[in-house]
């Protein structure tokens, strides 16, 4: 840690200050040869878990061919292969083509690039909590301040951000009327902010991951889509965090009866490995010329290779249906947690996408101090687990989907003693 203090800037944070020396599956080994149950998997890069075997025995074999000559200057089948299979798997019966960048924050960035250039829109929408990326286009689109965005400014123009319902906090009775409150707020938007026929798009997250695992309904989600429909706005499903399974299914839209005209997907495409993805509707990934979106490492051959494994292990491990059995067994702790502890506000999940609120006892203030208290005092019993919000008060579930019942039990047993001890 002092050479670490020494060498390396202050800003990029630690959830744990351990040092790992191996890991696999869902635990991971420290340099002093502790153990611990993974239940942030990389912040969400991990459904495939640490070091699956598909994928280490497909990067050794590429290893052994080449590294990266560039898909801008020589081709490879496994490009090509991964673009296949992401255009199978994502919504809709379109046509659809894909292509590949390095980080979720360039293919928000990417996607709202050809989202103007097909439409010839300058204006982009957000919602309030959606967090985007640390880019200056991404940070622009993210609502959080603090830590990602303070001191950053100016952001790009032509960036707005829409009311996203919180039906925990609101004061409104039904998710009926929270719904209309936020559609009202959007049609009303249009004539105090900016008319449609100005926007490219706007960018959901189907779960508001930094947010807080904010869970939408699907009434909502389908207002917004009708409204983009009928103004000739592009639709862009932000997919990082809750792609590739998360959520109990390849894609996290796919539970509100919608097909995005964009998707942008990273984090557990690759088992860890840096790529990113954009996929679209044709005509609408073509509309840039040549040369006019791509990056020097976007789509390694070593990213493609590890993809198209995890894709494998997905499909032929069950792991969609091994992600609702993983939020249900969360689940059944949770609804526990909330009946008999006055300061577990609530827990709400999607597939595995899990987490709880921690609040003040009684009401549904946001208790920040609380939750790093029992962060650490979960961190020290050897289960390494996060916060989000934007009051850093909800407990976030991102354990591997491979993560066995037994070591599930086990983790979500260490969380149970440490709540009931607090």
């Amino acid at each position: 840690m002092k050479r670490r203090n020494e060498h390396v800037p202050r800003g990029p944070f630690h959830v744990v200050n351990k040092f790992i020396t191996k890991a696999k599956g869902a635990r991971v080994t420290d340099v002093e040869g502790n153990t611990y149950l993974d239940f942030a998997g990389g912040i969400g890069t991990l459904n495939a878990g640490h070091c699956p075997d598909g994928v280490v025995k497909a990067l050794k074999e590429q290893l052994e061919l080449f590294i990266h000559p560039s898909f801008h200057v020589l081709l490879y089948e496994s490009y090509i292969d991964l673009a296949e299979e992401l255009n199978r798997l994502t919504p809709g019966d379109h046509h659809k083509k894909t292509f590949f960048l390095n980080s979720g924050a360039e293919a928000v960035e990417n996607a709202v690039k050809i989202a103007r250039r097909a439409t010839g829109r300058r204006a982009v929408v957000s919602f309030e909590r959606g967090f985007h990326g640390r880019t200056y286009m991404a940070m622009g689109l993210t609502s959080k301040v603090k830590p990602y965005k303070n001191g950053f400014g100016p952001f790009p123009p032509d960036v707005y951000k829409l009311p996203f319902p919180y039906y925990f906090h609101s004061e409104k009775e039904t998710p009926e009327e929270i719904d209309a409150q936020a559609v009202k707020q959007l049609e009303t938007f249009f004539l105090t902010e900016v008319p449609p026929e100005e926007i490219a798009a706007f960018i959901m997250e189907p779960v508001q991951g930094e947010g807080g695992f904010v869970i939408p309904s699907a009434n909502f989600v389908q207002k917004v889509k009708n409204i983009c429909e009928k103004n000739g706005i592009l639709f862009i499903a932000d997919e990082v965090q809750t792609g590739f399974g998360r959520t109990g299914k390849w894609f996290g839209i796919e539970h509100f009866g919608v097909v995005p005209d964009l998707i942008t997907m990273s984090k557990s495409i690759a088992a860890g490995l840096p790529i990113s993805a954009v996929t679209g509707r044709a005509e609408l990934m073509d509309a840039p010329e040549i040369g006019e979106i791509g990056g020097t490492y976007g789509g390694s051959p070593l990213g493609c290779k590890a993809a198209l494994e995890v894709i494998k292990m997905i499909e032929t491990q069950g792991l969609l249906d091994r992600s609702e059995k993983i939020g249900e067994t969360i689940e059944s702790y949770y609804r526990k947690w909330t009946e008999e502890l006055p300061f577990i506000g609530e827990g709400r999940r999607l597939g595995a996408m899990a987490a709880i609120e921690i609040t003040e006892q009684g009401s549904k203030k946001p208790d920040k101090l609380q939750t790093a208290s029992l962060l650490k005092k979960i961190h020290d019993r050897g289960v390494i687990v996060m916060s989000a919000g934007l009051y850093g008060n909800v407990i976030r579930f991102l354990c591997p989907l491979v993560i066995s019942d037994e070591e599930l039990i086990e983790g979500l047993d260490v969380i149970d003693r440490v709540l009931y001890d607090s």
